[in-house]
């Protein structure tokens, strides 16, 4: 493999260091922060030498987890893109408008790209992407992260193995969860399309690339979608509350399942200082997080906010040989984010449950017995998101480039394109209130 010298470290790489994998965080947030934690667990793999961050704080945080010399860090990402190749890879997790130029960008110098998901908000700058990684011959992975999950890969296991036959319907839902909802899409950043990227894109593009993957082969020719935003707006905001959470007469707040009192000043007076509460501000305690709830966006009423993402939607997918698939995003669930499955084949049927440690039930139509089968990931420290499946993605990505070996990419640009395309496809099918038809090459009418 063709190393870059990083001069900034000392010239040329010893024989230790040159065994390891190195790479420039652009975005140190959440979900930059997470997958960084792959260096601190595996050392010997994945070294972290440079980080661009506009705010302070988070840069700082990441330059002193990590050591990062003074000039490799950066406010901006373009000045990291124009020095001299200073690593094998970055890792971005910027906002989702702001994908497509550090990607471009960094591609066209010849760096391994692990990309968050969405690839990009539309569908000119995921194919740019795509075609610009292509053309300098790099490494792209996207974070569909749950693709790399056992209960998903197990599943595509049996299906492949044909004890079901062959699929005829894929049903799927994304319960996302009635607070995590309130606090990312009403409260947070992704509330407002014009300023971030529809629900269905942010939260459900790795739902319908599993239903892509799971369908095997077969394309996707015919897609329609509804939606609607129910519940967070004004005409539902009760009488008599104020349009701050710190401001509303206790005999609402307290009944209120979307009190953000509840969701963070409660958490962080239980000494949880984790996601949510680190989100709305840098340093989480009783005092910060009342300041915030104050003057902050987590402190609105959801009644009385701007946001305009769907609470709801359903998608409906007809593929190649007649065989259907639904997706479901739905705000107003319990469960956050446990996604359930049921997969109906000629022969036999596959549920799961996707939580902490699911069970695949498979269903012989022939014996008419029921075998079920565990799919437990490996939930390692600070990388335990999305059951697991934070890790085994980032992991993934360093063996593909350790070992040269694409096929441990399981996102590659192909897969994760035709994966984003049907988010496309369905939004413009809900917008325009129609079935639009998608071609062989993926473009949709």
């Amino acid at each position: 493999m063709n190393r870059p010298e990083i001069a900034s470290l000392g010239g040329k790489m010893s024989k230790e260091e040159e065994s390891v994998l190195t790479a420039i965080v652009i975005g140190a947030g959440m979900r930059g922060s997470v997958y960084a934690q792959y260096a601190h667990s595996f050392p010997s793999r994945l070294k972290i030498v440079g980080v661009a961050e506009p705010r302070k704080f988070y840069r700082r945080k990441l330059q002193n987890c990590f050591d990062i010399p003074e000039q490799n860090c950066f406010s901006d990402w373009s000045d990291a893109s124009k020095r001299d190749k200073m690593s094998d890879c970055v890792i971005i997790t910027t906002p989702d408008r702001l994908h497509k130029d550090p990607a471009v960008a960094f591609a066209k110098k010849g760096y391994h790209i692990l990309l968050e998901k969405p690839m990009a908000v539309n569908e000119e700058d995921c194919r740019e992407i795509v075609e610009t990684c292509k053309e300098n011959g790099v490494t792209l992975a996207i974070c569909h992260v749950l693709r790399y999950t056992p209960w998903a890969q197990k599943l595509r296991e049996l299906i492949d193995s044909g004890v079901i036959g062959e699929v005829v319907n894929i049903n799927h839902t994304e319960p996302v969860g009635f607070w995590h909802f309130a606090h990312s899409f009403v409260r947070g950043n992704w509330k407002r399309e014009d300023e971030s990227s529809p629900a269905l894109l942010q939260k459900c593009c790795h739902d319908l690339d599993l239903i892509h993957y799971w369908m095997v082969g077969k394309k996707c020719h015919s897609i329609s979608s509804f939606g609607c935003l129910s519940h967070f707006n004004v005409a539902d905001k009760p009488p008599g509350s104020a349009s701050r959470c710190m401001d509303c007469p206790s005999s609402i707040e307290s009944k209120c399942p979307y009190s953000a009192k509840r969701i963070y000043l409660d958490e962080v007076k239980q000494f949880n200082t984790g996601w949510p509460v680190c989100v709305i501000t840098e340093e989480p305690t009783i005092e910060s997080v009342t300041t915030a709830l104050k003057t902050g966006p987590y402190g609105v009423c959801v009644y009385d906010n701007d946001n305009d993402v769907m609470s709801n939607q359903v998608v409906n997918m007809q593929f190649e040989g007649g065989a259907t698939a639904t997706l479901t995003m739905m705000a107003f669930t319990q469960s956050v984010c446990t996604r359930e499955v049921k997969i109906y084949g000629t022969k036999g049927q596959l549920s799961c449950v996707a939580t902490g440690s699911p069970i695949i039930k498979h269903s012989n139509f022939v014996t008419e017995k029921t075998h079920e089968y565990r799919a437990d990931a490996i939930m390692q420290k600070g990388m335990s998101g999305h059951g697991g499946a934070d890790f085994h993605c980032i992991h993934s990505f360093v063996s593909s480039i350790i070992n040269e070996n694409p096929a441990d990419i399981l996102t590659g640009p192909d897969e994760s394109l035709t994966g984003h395309l049907l988010v496309f496809a369905a939004e413009k099918a809900r917008k325009e209130n129609r079935v639009v038809t998608l071609q062989s090459d993926g473009t949709y009418n």
